[in-house]
């Protein structure tokens, strides 16, 4: 399931400052999730007590795919907030690159970081639960036993932030714009037959199925939009083109509203002190800082810079380097700045080298296999990462959705279902990446690299690998993250002795998302964020489906008719041994195709922050929380130096 984002999603693509816990997916047109659990729960014993007679809608205040929510009808607040935090202060937060939009609707342009703190969306998930979510704009939710359709019946209070009400017609709309003008989104909300007003403050979503269990609760995860403003005129008297980028500041109904803007360089939201919702549960000791600042950086080694030089406030590091080297400056060892890493235990990872099976060389497996052979991960680790990292061998890594040994039980019942679309492999070989180890492993993995290629039909003449109609083998690299430079550099000169001509290209963000969304690469290096509670964005990154969908997340071009199977799997499984099950096949079949040459991994979020802020003691367990229940601390800034 794709995360029902709370606003730990102000970090923007690109941006140091990644969502705790889990991924950008913006940057890489990744798609970061959170989640876990099956069974739709049903409702707390103050909503219903006894099963709904046919026909009535049994409404409810949340909903949970592991059972009952956590927390009952009429809860105060969730248990990780504190709820007298003060509010008050600056966050000062950076971005990688730029943007020339205020729009992040369409995926035209690169928009501004921090968008999503003006929008409300129907539902908002907690930070201790696994993919469970609480009514936001929506003040109860009703859904069939066979959950064909979903309906929402929103609070009376919501409004925009010129007052005008929050209305179902509001809802209806956002959802229409939204899978009309954004081709991944239409992708994901693709089986919502129908979207209506079904009364005064009631909208409903009619699927083209039954028995999908995530289906109702994606619905709730929709961002909502004014129709009225959207639909109206700018101070021009222009029409507005909600299908185009713009820089107007857009109307919202969040905690906050855009406050500055400097096109490019930078964007401040300040918090809405009549915002309709802070009262309301899912809201209480969150939306602390009185503002929320993003500065933007094109270049990582002076962002890096202008943090040591108290630039911006909280950095998430995604260097091993750096993080080795470069934080032994004065205010680290005064305690003004303070190093700390967070378990992230809410997601699994696949980051890799992407071939793209699109493009007839990588199309055979022995190719992809012999690219796999040629990284040197051990020397990459200890060269460029201070051995820091493990090689990543799951497309659910360091979950126990991750696939090992050989299948048993209810997974080889699965894989037996699909036995005749699936390599034979995968019931009697694990997968194993090459192994790691010295100079003479190092050697044979070569060998055995020139020898797979040598099966899939390529020679080497006059130092260039070469197939058999002469055509040599080159590969492309295309890369927008400076940091990545390095590790492309490290592996060129192994495929090099090889006999493969290697090129890397270093392109801006927005060049980069567009040939991604053209497909218009040999390789990328990026990858795909996984939740404890996969389901139907397993589509977008693996099917046949979206192989060829513009925007998709599928970035190999993977056309499988096993793992489609298994995806169906995956989505209508219908007990949580069952989707662990299915995951894991799914995994094992992905991992023993090679449409991948994994890379590294890492169990920790590395963070380094002026100390000017405080948090709960007790952090949730899915997230540290950051800077959605933290705060601004007078006492620790006044020590530390630096202003509200």
């Amino acid at each position: 399931m794709q995360a029902s984002p709370r606003r730990s999603d102000i970090f923007a693509p690109g941006s140091r400052a990644t969502r705790p816990p889990l991924t950008r997916a913006r940057l890489a047109l990744g798609t970061a999730l959170l989640g876990l659990g099956l069974l739709m729960g049903p409702a707390t014993a103050q909503e219903s007590g006894t099963p709904a007679a046919a026909g009535t809608p049994e409404w409810r205040h949340g909903l949970s795919l592991m059972g009952q929510p956590k927390y009952p009808a009429g809860f105060k607040h969730f248990d990780y907030v504190n709820p007298d935090a003060p509010k008050t202060g600056l966050l000062r937060l950076s971005v990688d690159g730029t943007f020339d939009s205020l729009n992040d609707i369409v995926p035209r342009g690169t928009p501004a970081g921090g968008l999503q703190l003006i929008y409300d969306t129907l539902m908002a998930s907690a930070f201790d639960e696994v993919a469970t979510e609480y009514g936001l704009l929506a003040e109860a939710v009703s859904y069939p036993a066979d959950y064909s359709s979903v309906s929402y019946r929103l609070r009376p209070e919501a409004k925009w932030h010129d007052g005008q009400p929050v209305t179902a017609e509001d809802v209806v709309w956002s959802f229409e714009q939204l899978t009309k003008n954004n081709p991944r989104q239409a992708y994901y909300y693709s089986h919502v037959k129908k979207a209506e007003v079904t009364g005064e403050r009631e909208v409903t979503f009619t699927f083209d199925q039954a028995g999908n269990r995530e289906l109702p609760q994606i619905v709730g995860q929709i961002r909502v939009m004014p129709k009225h403003w959207w639909t109206g005129t700018n101070a021009n008297g222009k029409p507005r083109d909600i299908s185009q980028g713009m820089l107007e500041v857009p109307l919202g109904s969040g905690p906050y509203k855009v406050k500055q803007v400097t096109p490019g360089r930078a964007i401040s939201f300040e918090r809405v002190p009549d915002y309709w919702g802070k009262d309301l549960p899912v809201n209480i000791g969150t939306n602390n800082f009185a503002e929320q600042r993003y500065e933007y950086f094109r270049d990582g080694t002076v962002e890096l810079e202008a943090f040591k030089g108290d630039q911006y406030d909280f950095r998430v590091e995604t260097s091993a380097k750096d993080w080795a080297t470069a934080y032994n400056f004065p205010a680290v060892k005064a305690g003004k700045v303070i190093l700390e890493e967070f378990p992230d235990r809410a997601s699994g990872s696949m980051q890799a080298f992407i071939p793209n099976l699109r493009r007839t060389k990588f199309q055979d497996q022995r190719v992809r296999r012999a690219l796999n052979y040629a990284l040197d991960f051990d020397g990459m680790n200890r060269t460029l990462f201070f051995g820091q990292y493990k090689r990543t061998a799951s497309f659910f890594q360091n979950t126990e959705l991750a696939s090992s040994g050989l299948p048993q039980g209810l997974e080889l019942e699965i894989l037996e279902s699909v036995k005749d679309k699936v390599p034979a492999s995968v019931f009697t070989q694990p997968y194993q990446n090459p192994p790691d180890g010295g100079e003479e492993v190092r050697r044979a993995n070569l060998r055995e690299a020139a020898k797979l290629l040598r099966e899939a039909g390529y020679e080497v003449k006059g130092g260039k690998l070469v197939n058999a109609q002469g055509e040599p083998l080159t590969i492309e690299i295309l890369l927008a993250n400076p940091a990545f430079e390095r590790v492309a550099l490290f592996y060129k000169p192994t495929l090099e002795r090889l006999g493969i001509t290697v090129n890397i290209r270093q392109v801006d963000v927005s060049q980069y998302i567009n040939r991604l969304r053209a497909r218009d690469f040999d390789m990328i290096i990026t990858g795909w964020g996984q939740s404890l509670s996969p389901g139907n964005e397993q589509r977008d990154f693996w099917s046949t489906a979206a192989a060829d969908r513009e925007g998709s997340g599928n970035y190999a071009g993977i056309k499988d008719a096993g793992i489609d199977a298994l995806i169906e799997k995956v989505i209508y499984a219908t007990s949580r041994d069952e989707l662990v099950a299915a995951t894991r096949a799914l995994d094992r079949v992905l991992l023993a195709h090679d449409y991948v040459i994994p890379t590294w991994n890492y169990p920790n979020t590395r963070t380094a922050r002026w100390n000017r802020f405080s948090h709960p003691e007790k952090l949730p367990q899915y997230s540290f929380g950051f800077p959605d229940i933290w705060w601004w601390d007078a006492q620790k800034a006044a020590q530390t130096g630096g202003t509200q």
